[in-house]
């Protein structure tokens, strides 16, 4: 019973603190983000040594992966993010993929959004549910390797 308890409570907390900070930040940078920030995109890798990219919209998240990728920064250097049950041309051979309007960086993050790249790939219908609750990801072995160019 307490574990079902701390998995919403998880869920909860994970749901109203991911997915609403990006979406204040890019709230309170208006029509200037629309205007002004082109897409980009970065390759992340994790402890399996798989392979993925994720698009990044917002300006700040992009200069902080920017930093990231060239040891400006250590700080916050995992992602977390939704997830959407669907393959991107950008990132090809993998059925999901961030919602880029959702992308963030963390230093620590609760248990219940943990997962590899492969596991994610390979229980995606289960995704949602008990497993990554509102299709919260945030692999705590994601590391940025490179910065790669637009499709």
């Amino acid at each position: 019973m307490f574990t079902k308890i701390g998995s919403l409570a998880a869920v909860a907390v994970l749901a109203f603190t991911a997915a609403p900070q990006a979406q204040a930040t890019q709230h309170g940078e208006g029509a200037q983000r629309t205007a002004a920030v082109a897409p980009a995109y970065f390759e992340m890798t994790d402890i399996t040594r798989s392979r993925f990219i994720v698009k990044l919209v917002n300006e700040r998240q992009i200069q902080h992966a920017r930093d990231l990728v060239s040891g400006a920064t250590d700080d916050e250097p995992h992602l977390i993010g939704r997830i959407t049950k669907r393959p991107a041309p950008y990132n090809p051979g993998w059925s999901f993929n961030y919602n880029p309007e959702s992308v963030d960086f963390f230093n620590v993050a609760f248990e219940v959004c943990d997962a590899t790249l492969p596991y994610v790939e390979d229980h995606l219908d289960e995704a949602g549910g008990p497993f990554l609750p509102g299709l919260i990801f945030c692999p705590w072995t994601s590391t940025l390797v490179r910065e790669v160019p637009a499709p």
